[in-house]
C-alpha cells in the first residue's frame, strides 16, 4: 500500500511538471501573437492616418494643433476609433 501511494505521488507531480512546462509553452504564444497583432494593428492604424492626410485637400496636422479645429479633431478622433474597432474585430476573427 505505501509503495502504490508513493508512486501515485510520484506520477501525480510529474503530471503537474508537464502540465505547467505546457501552459507556460502557451503563454508565450499567445503573448508573441499579441504583440504581432498589435504591432500589425498600430501600422494600420498609421497607414490610414497617412491616407486620410493624404487625400484631404488641407493639412490635418496644421487645422488641428495651429488652427485647433476642434471640429476636425473630433472627426480626426472618430475616425481612429472607427478603425481601432475594425482591426479588433479582424484580430478576433
Amino acid at each position: 500500500m505505501f509503495a502504490l501511494s508513493e508512486i501515485s505521488k510520484t506520477l501525480l507531480l510529474a503530471q503537474i511538471e508537464e502540465s505547467a512546462a505546457g501552459n507556460l509553452t502557451l503563454l508565450i504564444q499567445h503573448l508573441l501573437a499579441a504583440v504581432v497583432f498589435a504591432f500589425v494593428g498600430i501600422v494600420v492604424l498609421g497607414l490610414c492616418f497617412w491616407l486620410m492626410e493624404k487625400f484631404s485637400s488641407f493639412s490635418l496636422k496644421h487645422e488641428i494643433e495651429e488652427d485647433q479645429n476642434m471640429a476636425l479633431g473630433i472627426v480626426i478622433g472618430s475616425v481612429v476609433i472607427g478603425i481601432s474597432l475594425i482591426i479588433a474585430a479582424s484580430i478576433q476573427g
